[in-house]
Order: structure tokens, then C-alpha cells, then sequence
């Protein structure tokens, strides 16, 4: 393995594309995953990942091999996305307004940052390996959840780096200080204060029972509770609905920066909005961020179509689910969704 690398890399050192690409191509989605838990939006994670691998391919004659493949790839995505990250004029920085102006009073400010979007599982199941290293405190799939990528989202740009480098990644710190041509002492302090950070909001989160939740795909009681959501949407039952939510249940709805909490402002909200007389839909079962998510279609009244509404992802304990995070249809392509659905007759 270490002379086939070594052979890619003299071959693309000498101008080889193909060589490069074999080099490289272990590694894109697990850089992907890297940059989009730093920058909280997917579009960005791709576009990180493309200048990433163009820096690499302009400096691989400066690769002197103190360090892998990997961790040298790693130090460049991260400079990247720090580089994005200061040059962050591209991100919203006001929620839009929301499209129902019948919606009741949101019970506070949401966490989520307006440019949050959700992982599909779906780009998870091409990680090569999904170890983290020793000094890593997150298992990967727990560290993709999005309450821990919204937590990242409330960290300065390098504590987050830190922070996703040592405790999901496993980096050593004077690693990470190579990484980001730091001190090992600012490595530490970084650390530090980014764990108090997460660790404060995912105690707040764990008030809706998914402190740390424990990612066990395709469980058969996540099956049944994802079902009896479909069922509960498509017969558009707001008690059924209802009934499968914890009573401190979270929604929220990035880009909009508002949090409605508790299971008498969810009938409020569901009332307003999803179930709103006349309207009929279509459900289709997804995954993202390694949790059960939900793309729900809206019937066209003029014509026999559903078109694209929205894309639920739930967070569930046991036979209830604990946080609903609603994304608008702009995400539903890159979980392979269609933007229209045949109507029934």
C-alpha cells in the first residue's frame, strides 16, 4: 500500500490526473463530512472540497511526507474552510420571513443558523472508515448529528476547528497546532473553551431527552415510529400527530431563526401550517445527519401532482420523537428527491 502511494504520488507530482484522482478519491468524502461539520451547510462543505483538492493538486510537490496523506489533506481543508469562514459574506445573516403569516408567536430565538442544512445519509455510507482517532471524545456518526453540528455553529471558526480536529477526529494536540500553525497552548485553550460551549448546549438539548443520542439506524422501533408519522401527515391527523411528540417536543426551521418548544405550541404551529384546511400530502421516508427524516409533498389543487413542501428531520428517544428541524425545499435534491410526486387518484 505504501509503495502503490508512493508511486501515485510521483505519478501525479508529474502531471497525472488519473493519478492524482486514485490518490485522492479515498479520501473526498470523508473531507467532505470534515467541511461540513465546520461550516454547517453542504453547498459550502462542496465547495470547500473542490478548492481543497485544487490547493492539493497545486502543492502536492510541497508534500515532504512529515505527516500522511490524510492529515495533509485534513490541514488544507480546514485552512479552507477557516479561509470561507472569514470571508463569510456569502451567508445570510437575517432570516428570511416566514411564508405563513398565520404561524403563532415562536417561543424564543432558534439556535440553528440560517445557513444550516442537513447531511444525507446517504453520502455517509461512501466513509471509508469511520474510526476516529484516540484522543477523540464523539463516535463519527454521534459528531454528524445536527445538534452537535448547530452546536459547532455557535463556536468561533478556529475553536471550532480545534474542537472537530482533537475530540471527533482524534488528532493529537501538537497535531492540530501543526495543522493551524499554532501554539500547543492556544491548541488547548481552544479546546477548552469550545468543549464548555458544546457541552452546555447539548445539556440544554438533553432537556428534550437527545443529549448525546445514541445513532442506531434503522432500528425496528425508529421503523414504527417513522410509519406512524407518515400515517399521521398523509391522513393529515393533528391528535395522531400530536401524540407521538415528547411534551417539551423542539420545532424549529432554518433559515427562519425561531424555536417553538412544547407539545401545546406544536399543535398551534401544526394547525397554522401543515394541516391547514384542504391541504393533502404525500410522504416519503429519508434519512440525514444519521437521524429518521421525512419529505413531505403538498398536493397541487389545479393540478394532479404533489410538489415539493418541505423536509422534516426528527429526533427520537424511544416511541416519541424529541426535536422536529424543518428545511425548505431547496435541500431535497441532494437527498435524490424528486420536486414533484404523480398525484393519486
Amino acid at each position: 500500500m505504501e509503495r502503490d502511494t508512493t508511486d501515485l504520488i510521483a505519478r501525479a507530482r508529474a502531471g497525472d490526473h488519473n493519478a492524482f484522482r486514485d490518490l485522492v478519491q479515498g479520501h473526498s468524502h470523508e473531507l467532505q463530512v470534515h467541511c461540513y461539520r465546520i461550516l454547517g451547510s453542504l453547498q459550502d462543505a462542496e465547495d470547500a472540497l473542490q478548492e481543497t483538492l485544487v490547493s492539493a493538486w497545486r502543492g502536492l510537490g510541497d508534500f515532504g511526507r512529515q505527516s500522511s496523506l490524510r492529515t495533509w489533506l485534513y490541514k488544507i481543508a480546514t485552512n479552507r474552510c477557516l479561509s470561507m469562514l472569514r470571508a463569510d459574506s456569502r451567508r445570510p445573516r437575517t432570516a428570511p420571513p416566514l411564508p405563513e403569516a398565520t404561524l403563532p408567536e415562536p417561543t424564543g430565538a432558534g439556535d440553528a443558523p440560517p445557513w444550516l442544512e442537513p447531511y444525507p445519509d446517504v453520502l455517509l455510507d461512501h466513509l471509508v472508515d469511520r474510526r476516529p482517532g484516540p484522543e477523540a471524545r464523539y463516535e463519527t456518526t454521534e459528531a454528524i448529528s445536527l445538534a452537535f453540528i448547530t452546536a459547532l455553529q455557535l463556536l468561533p471558526p478556529r475553536q471550532r476547528a480545534v474542537l472537530v480536529l482533537r475530540d471527533v477526529l482524534g488528532y493529537h494536540a501538537a497535531e492540530v497546532a501543526h495543522m493551524l500553525d499554532a501554539t500547543q497552548e492556544s491548541v488547548q485553550s481552544a479546546l477548552k473553551r469550545a468543549r464548555a460551549t458544546v457541552d452546555n448546549h447539548l445539556a440544554d438539548s438533553s432537556d428534550t431527552g437527545h443529549h448525546r443520542p445514541a445513532h442506531r439506524p434503522d432500528t425496528a422501533a425508529e421503523h414504527r415510529l417513522v410509519a406512524r408519522l407518515t400515517d399521521a401527515l398523509e391522513r393529515a391527523d393533528l391528535d395522531a400527530l400530536i401524540g407521538l411528540l415528547v411534551s417539551d417536543v423542539k420545532l424549529s426551521m432554518p433559515p427562519a431563526m425561531l424555536e417553538y418548544r412544547g407539545i401545546e405550541t406544536a399543535r398551534r404551529f401544526f394547525a397554522a401550517s401543515t394541516f391547514r384546511p384542504g391541504r393533502t400530502y404525500r410522504v416519503v421516508p429519508t434519512r440525514a445527519n444519521g437521524q429518521p427524516a421525512v419529505a413531505l409533498y403538498l398536493a397541487d389543487p389545479h393540478a394532479s401532482v404533489h410538489r415539493a413542501y418541505a423536509l422534516l428531520v426528527v429526533t427520537t428517544a424511544g416511541d416519541r420523537i424529541t426535536t422536529i428541524t424543518g428545511f425548505t425545499t431547496d435541500v431535497m435534491t441532494r437527498f435524490g428527491l424528486p420536486r414533484t410526486l404523480p398525484g393519486t387518484d
